[in-house]
């Protein structure tokens, strides 16, 4: 069968979806995006990024109407021979992974999927998931190929990772790896290929293995402030000059879309005996607790103070604030403090405050997200400034 389109892209105009479609254009591929959010189909159109993405504007303006096209109508998904979907397992407020949205979403797209068709899971799913997939497709009595090529790339620095990052391929069937490998071929040349469990568990175990690292350093931070000494000291002294601890990330908001939700998803798949992962996400959400708690033990009469929070995305040179921890520690200062103020470099908020007068009304500042844009400041003596990511090399004035 021939098709119109090389890729679709669905969901395409997200994180994980529009850096992928670009590149993918950009190496002289036919790919067309589905989305079905019409504001954000427009500004793509217009070839404009949606969200913060090293790189990618320049692309995206060099391949829309080009070699990219971009739309709401799901009648392109079956004129495409590779269709990426970029939908994943999320966890509920139980803290459970939940399969409904997937088999929801497949249940509805399935009608416009042809034979011959590639069909790419490329977000995080619980374990087992692509099985179950497959299942679902294979119901349709359609010739469906179903691979897992999870994405393995940093937000804000997928256009540039994409290409340089080896890719993971695995598939219910040969013909599907070799559809997977030949397609993820033409923008790397380091193909890894796996089972689908395999894979889904390679991807998972990444994502925890950095949560984990971030716990580690966030635990050595809060019995170093307990001890009333500064972190940073003791943190310069273990990396200095000696390699084996190179790898030990600075304390800060573990934080995003990802992290937090992949680590529940493992325990969950480990009959929740996953003590390790447990410990990490009590260490990292308990973290603003932390913060809340010494500056309270610090700062007399708290109750009468404002309190401003510089960074609400959940990292730095991020706009995007899902499931980020500066949002939790606002809801914590609302209760301890008289006022809380918010301002962002890349985030629009009407309830957010210019950076301007968030530093000027604030008697307590703290830099939630470690922006560029901070590092250069100069804050008032009377200004209690709390800086958990070290940004201004003074410590973290907890202690």
């Amino acid at each position: 069968m021939s098709f119109d389109y090389d890729v679709c892209v669905v969901g395409g105009c997200g994180h994980v979806g529009l850096p992928l479609a670009i590149t993918f254009a950009d190496r002289g591929l036919k790919v067309v995006i589905y989305d079905v959010n019409e504001r954000t189909v427009g500004i793509v159109r217009e070839g404009r990024m949606p969200f913060l993405e090293q790189g990618a504007e320049p692309l995206l303006k060099k391949v829309i109407g080009k070699t990219l096209d971009v739309g709401t109508d799901p009648g392109v998904v079956g004129r495409s021979e590779h269709v990426v979907v970029v939908i994943g397992t999320p966890v509920d407020e139980h803290l459970n992974p939940t399969f409904h949205a997937m088999r929801k979403f497949f249940d509805r797209l399935k009608e416009q999927f042809v034979d011959g068709q590639c069909i790419i899971l490329r977000s995080t799913v619980y374990p087992g998931v692509t099985e179950k997939v497959r299942q679902i497709l294979e119901a349709t009595g359609k010739d469906l190929h179903l691979a897992f090529c999870p994405e393995r790339v940093a937000e804000g620095k997928a256009i540039e990772e994409l290409t340089e990052l080896p890719q993971i391929v695995s598939g219910c069937d040969e013909t599907a790896i070799k559809m997977a490998a030949a397609l993820f071929g033409r923008i790397t040349r380091s193909i890894i290929p796996l089972s689908p469990l395999e894979a889904e568990l390679t991807k998972i175990f990444a994502n925890v293995w950095r949560y984990i690292q971030f716990a580690t350093a966030n635990q050595f931070f809060m019995i170093s402030t307990d001890y009333g000494l500064d972190f940073y000291r003791i943190y310069d002294a273990l990396t200095k000059d000696y390699p084996r601890m190179a790898g030990l990330p600075k304390s800060g908001f573990a934080a995003g879309p990802c992290l937090f939700k992949d680590t529940m998803q493992l325990a969950a798949a480990n009959n929740n005996n996953f003590a390790l992962g447990h410990a990490a996400m009590l260490i990292n959400e308990g973290l603003p607790n932390f913060v809340v708690r010494h500056v309270k033990q610090r700062c007399t009469a708290l109750g009468t103070k404002t309190v401003g929070i510089l960074g609400m995305a959940f990292k730095g040179e991020s706009d995007d604030p899902r499931e980020s921890l500066s949002y939790k520690l606002r809801k914590i200062f609302e209760y301890e403090a008289g006022h809380v103020l918010c301002t962002d470099v890349y985030i629009q908020d009407p309830t957010f405050s210019t950076l301007e007068e968030v530093i000027a009304r604030s008697d307590i500042l703290v830099v939630g997200a470690p922006h560029r844009a901070y590092r250069s400041l100069e804050f008032p003596e009377d200004k209690t400034v709390v800086d958990i990511w070290n940004i201004y090399g003074k410590g973290t004035s907890l202690t």
